[in-house]
């Protein structure tokens, strides 16, 4: 059975590792853009590709962290990081998700599922003797 307390702390980390490593690319994709000539339309893709990437690391780590069920804790990995963007772009500029924007965090929710699946599969389950 699964404890509700590891599942809690799994999916902090989880989202922990996704704010993290989102804060750092950002941090570096906004010196890119201050010191060079580059413009932001013509790197999207990457910081698209780059966000993915950071979402499925935070449900690999959730996943690792939990070491069951990945596909639930890394679900709850996503929402939660969906959630934590819509209330920050709700009670700051007050605007709604997109349907372009909503579609994208469907997507990370999926792939963060797909990290945590990863991750217990990596880590190591628990082993259950026949």
């Amino acid at each position: 059975m699964i404890e509700a307390k590891n599942v809690g702390l799994s999916v902090i980390y989880g989202v922990a590792t996704i704010l993290l490593l989102a804060a750092v690319t950002s941090f570096i994709f906004s010196f890119i853009l201050s010191f060079t000539h580059t413009q932001e339309k013509s790197i999207a893709l990457l910081i698209t590709i780059i966000s993915f990437f950071c979402v499925f690391a935070g449900g690999f780590i959730c996943g690792g962290k939990a070491k069951q069920r990945g596909w639930i804790v890394g679900g709850a990995t996503g929402l939660l990081y969906s959630l934590i963007i819509f209330l920050y772009q709700y009670l700051g500029p007050g605007t709604l998700f997109s349907w372009e924007q909503l579609i994208y965090y469907i997507c990370y929710t999926l792939t963060a599922m797909m990290g945590g699946v990863l991750g217990v599969n990596i880590a190591g389950g628990p082993q259950h003797n026949s």
